[in-house]
């Protein structure tokens, strides 16, 4: 059976099982010879730039077997008999510890003192807090369940939003009732068609004054230009790791709008990422060739 994979750590992690004829493919150069023959593609992080002109050379396929939480590069275009599957899991523990990283960095200004210290500036002053804080999380799922873990300890109160209601999950319906009493806002929902361009003017504007936005779901979720006017006003804060464009290009205004902290799409890059994405792919193969039933699997959306 032959299977692509992204990485040699990847590939080393699959030398137990039996029958694979493995290569290593991270869709930077020439795709490999054999394309048509690949059964099992396990892609990379990066999706590879023509996504619907690979797989339809991939005559062969049956299983996508991806190493993120995300399937949006896939799904529309994934051939008839071919299985999706996702990272669900794979990479909670690094995007929830991110967020939890950057709440208390936006809120108690250590953007603002870290400049401060390489100007030899000594800049006392109060801050804000994330104690007593109302903490609104968008998109509540496995990475959701792990923030509230994270959060535990902080003295917050969670108040949760998933696609649907359940026990004490609100449903999306219920955000422009929710918005405006959360001090922190954070966003944890797929790109999907439904999500894009989700949080507009109309969903910023009910977010209190001083409100902390934070996005560790797509920059495709959020309509960049209405941010960059709240954030212009100084009327609300954010926390970025995604970024619509993506890379953000160096001249763009949101680098330099007050009260924005952005990193490089760095949630989920974590070392217990890589070992748990090692682990999950492992599990899911081995699954594969014994016609066991594989974990993860996408049947809608996502």
């Amino acid at each position: 059976m032959k299977i692509w994979v992204a990485s040699e750590d990847v590939a080393d992690g699959l030398s137990d099982l039996p029958g694979l004829d493995i290569a290593v493919y991270d869709g930077r150069g020439p795709v490999p010879a054999g394309v048509g023959e690949v059964e099992v593609w396990v892609p990379p992080l990066v999706p590879v730039k023509d996504v619907p002109g690979l797989l339809a050379r991939m005559t062969s396929l049956r299983l996508i077997q991806t190493v993120t939480a995300g399937v949006d590069p896939y799904l529309p275009h994934l051939p008839a008999g071919v299985t999706l599957c996702n990272a669900r899991g794979v990479h909670d523990a690094g995007t929830a510890e991110w967020a939890v990283g950057a709440m208390i960095a936006s809120l108690r200004d250590f953007p603002a003192f870290a400049a401060a210290q390489t100007r030899g500036s000594w800049t006392w002053h109060y801050t804000g807090v994330l104690a007593d804080s109302t903490v609104l999380i968008v998109g509540y799922g496995s990475i959701g369940e792990a923030l509230e873990r994270r959060l535990s300890g902080f003295e917050v109160e969670i108040v949760r939003v998933a696609r649907n209601a359940r026990p004490g999950v609100h449903g999306l319906d219920e955000l422009p009732e929710l918005l405006p009493s959360a001090d922190v806002v954070v966003l944890l929902v797929p790109a999907t068609a439904d999500t894009a361009g989700m949080v507009d003017a109309r969903f910023l504007a009910r977010m209190k004054d001083g409100a902390l936005l934070v996005n560790a779901a797509r920059g495709s979720v959020v309509d960049t230009d209405a941010l960059l006017a709240e954030l212009q006003k100084e009327r609300l804060r954010a926390a970025l790791d995604v970024t619509a464009p993506e890379p953000l290009p160096s001249d763009h205004p949101l680098w330099t709008a007050p009260g924005v902290f952005i990193t490089p799409h760095v949630a989920g890059s974590t070392p217990a990422s890589l070992r748990r994405t090692r682990t999950l792919v492992h599990d899911q193969i081995a699954r594969y060739i014994s016609g066991e039933p594989l974990k993860n699997l996408i049947t809608g959306l996502y």
